[in-house]
């Protein structure tokens, strides 16, 4: 028997499916590009591995592992298309939700509006317990009474349960004894217990995590058995991962179990490439830009490294106001997400001015152009009139675009109305989401350390490399950088992505009085847990277990994350932690209390498989010229700097040899996405086929 050696990444965004097929013996590498099927997602997942399967024979059959990134449950969320969910809480604690923490987002704005809680009131109810913060048990749960208000909630026609008491994550035999009897009178209800999604302290961010998970689990189960099988009907024998919120991969019983940790699934598999291409290059601050279809995803990686952070939001009332949204609290790759991709919806606003986004119009209709029935025109529309896009060779000619009907509807919807050329108006709409994207850019450069003009911008997505100029420009970057197949280059991050699963547990006590036996204990039950998850993932030898332990003053109200070195408790000393901690806390603020007593709070796990490396291909060595061989004519494009159409060499990127360079103003046309390069640009070609852009700013 052969061994398989092909690997797929799947990512489904809001417009396009990408996949990416790797023969991991040959590093040879298909890719594939579809519109979403949103009635039904997995519809897009078939019709791309059956494409694929034309190209190359025996696919199926020879496929060892299918890695999918998914947008379904972010969008369930947003949608609120999840499941009738039911909450049991502790007497006295049913309103935790609309609670909060009793912190206004917008203290001037009197109309501020909250996020509907994903549970209404009538649906969340109490039972009669409670156990103290240490664990012990104040007052029993009554098994009677519990049974009650289980059948109660079945009454109103639940199709999901969340169950969340008070510290439950230092005991949880009352959540477990609820779980027990809510299986006993519906065998088939789905159910989470806060013990198993979130054991971690915070009232409001658990309730809130919990109740999510709950909410789309029913859907989550569903769509991934009915992935599953649709596979199998195509004949594939090998195992299904997916892409976790945290920047591993997991299995799919996981996944189904913890949805909640695949809300930001999708996104998170740019980011990892970004990380493999920063590493690959050796790049101090690299801004990892993916722009596709409906939104744009980025985030700065330094020394080869995203950061991952403990909590997001979800839902936001308000898009960029903090507090707007629904907290969840798992670990997520920290990036930033902004509605603005190709498919964003220009129009004049209430105050006669050009909006841009953030609403899209998805894969259905789409823009103008696409001829599927949207009549409202979008960044893509411009884009084309700009003469950035070739109408003849969109998806390498699969998909031909409507350069007419785009131009009538930019002239009867924001020219006309807005008292301005066509030509104002188009460029005004690249412009504008441009201008979005580097504000929205700039502000999270800086909160994370980073110098924008000193990063170098990497640009993934069928939208990216078309804005990557604009937006290097208005960052003051030195460079950008776009990766060959760039167009589905978020989908190549499934195969550099590890195993992994993060697992925290909550138990707080002093660094002087902590006895280092329990703590080992609770690391010990963790990595058991870890090693079982990732046994399910199909891998139980090499496991690598990172440690960490989240700690704080004495008095304070956040915390500080500090590492722990490889190894028992037993065997680190008091002063090596306590050291540890005025590090880290020095380095981020600027100074530490050492003679202020810490404490900790929660004790995290990462339990990881070793990394799958992926081997570039390099370009066939050709003739080192200005890319004449490459030279596919010239097209009329509009110039910022000119203000006006002027002629850009049109070059095929499939035929850039290594050692190629030339100037712009310039077009690179591949299959799935176009690069644009501006008068002051210069383009260099690398053994990989990467093309480095230098930007020269006035």
């Amino acid at each position: 028997m052969t061994e398989k050696h092909y690997r797929l990444g799947c990512d489904i965004g809001g417009t396009f499916t990408d996949f990416v097929l790797l023969d991991d013996a040959t590093g040879e590498i298909h890719v594939y590009k579809c519109l979403t099927t949103p009635s039904d997602p997995s519809d897009a997942v078939v019709q791309g591995i059956r494409e694929l399967a034309a190209r190359v024979r025996d696919l199926a059959p020879e496929l060892e592992e299918v890695i999918h990134g998914t947008t379904l449950v972010i969008n369930a969320i947003i949608e609120r298309k999840g499941a009738r969910t039911g909450l049991i809480t502790t007497e006295g604690f049913r309103d935790v939700l609309e609670l909060g923490r009793e912190i206004r987002y917008a203290p001037y704005d009197v109309f501020a509006e909250f996020p509907r809680p994903l549970v209404p009131r009538r649906l969340r109810l109490e039972v009669p317990e409670r156990i103290r913060s240490d664990g012990t048990v104040l007052k029993a749960l009554d098994p009677g009474k519990a049974r009650e208000v289980v059948r109660r909630l079945l009454g109103l026609g639940v199709e999901s349960i969340a169950v969340c008491l008070l510290n439950s994550f230092e005991n949880p035999s009352h959540e477990l004894l609820l779980k027990r009897i809510i299986l006993e009178e519906a065998p088939e209800m789905t159910v989470s217990i806060s013990y198993e999604v979130l054991p971690q302290i915070r009232e409001y961010e658990r309730t809130s995590t919990t109740v999510t998970n709950a909410y789309v689990k029913p859907l989550t189960g569903r769509y991934l058995s009915k992935l599953s099988g649709r596979l199998a009907e195509l004949g594939v024998r090998g195992r299904l991962f997916i892409m976790l919120s945290s920047g591993g991969i997991t299995s799919v019983e996981t996944a189904a179990e913890f949805p909640v940790r695949i809300i930001e699934s999708g996104p998170t598999a740019a980011v990892i490439s970004g990380q493999y291409y920063g590493k690959l290059f050796k790049i101090p601050e690299m801004f990892c830009f993916d722009m596709g279809g409906t939104t744009a995803k980025s985030c700065l990686i330094q020394g080869g490294v995203a950061g991952v952070v403990p909590t997001f939001e979800v839902g936001r009332v308000q898009r960029f106001m903090k507090g707007s949204g629904l907290t969840i609290q798992v670990p997520v790759v920290d990036l930033m997400e902004i509605g603005a991709g190709g498919g964003s919806i220009a129009k004049v606003s209430k105050m006669g001015t050009l909006q841009v986004g953030p609403e899209s119009s998805g894969a259905d209709p789409g823009p103008i152009c696409y001829g599927r029935g949207g009549n409202m025109p979008c960044v893509t529309d411009a884009d084309l009139l700009l003469g950035y896009l070739d109408e003849n060779y969109f998806l390498g000619g699969e998909m031909k675009l409507d350069s007419d009907s785009a131009r009538i509807g930019v002239e009867e919807k924001i020219a006309g109305p807005l008292g301005v050329s066509f030509i104002q108006a188009v460029w005004g709409i690249h412009d504008l989401i441009n201008e979005t994207m580097a504000a929205a850019a700039k502000t999270h450069i800086a909160e994370k350390g980073g110098n924008p003009k000193v990063a170098t911008v990497v640009a993934f997505g069928g939208a990216g490399p078309v804005h990557a100029y604009g937006l290097a420009k208005k960052l003051g970057s030195p460079r950008f950088l776009v990766p060959p197949n760039a167009g589905v280059g978020s989908a190549l991050g499934f195969f550099t992505a590890p195993r992994a699963f993060d697992l925290v547990r909550s138990h707080k006590v002093g660094l002087n009085e902590a006895n280092f036996d329990d703590i080992e204990k609770i690391f010990s039950e963790m990595e058991t847990e870890g090693a079982r998850t990732l046994k399910n993932a199909g891998g139980i030898k090499q496991i690598q277990y990172s440690r960490s332990i989240d700690a704080r003053f004495v008095g304070q109200g956040s915390e500080t994350n500090i590492s722990i070195p490889e190894g028992d408790m037993k065997t680190i000393s008091r002063d090596e932690l306590r050291r540890r901690f005025d590090a880290v806390y020095e380095k981020l603020y600027g100074r530490t209390y050492p003679d202020t007593p810490v404490e900790f709070i929660n004790f995290r796990v990462r339990a990881s498989l070793p990394e799958r490396l992926l081997a570039l291909p390099k370009l066939a060595a050709g003739s080192k010229d200005t890319g004449s061989a490459a030279l596919k004519g010239e097209r009329m494009a509009f110039s910022a700097a000119v203000k006006d159409f002027i002629p850009h060499r049109v070059y095929d990127r499939y035929r850039l040899f290594p050692g190629t360079t030339f100037s712009g103003p310039a077009i690179v046309e591949e299959k799935e996405s176009t690069v644009i390069v501006g008068e002051d640009g210069t383009v260099s070609v690398d053994e990989y086929g990467f093309l480095w852009v230098e930007i020269r700013h006035a």
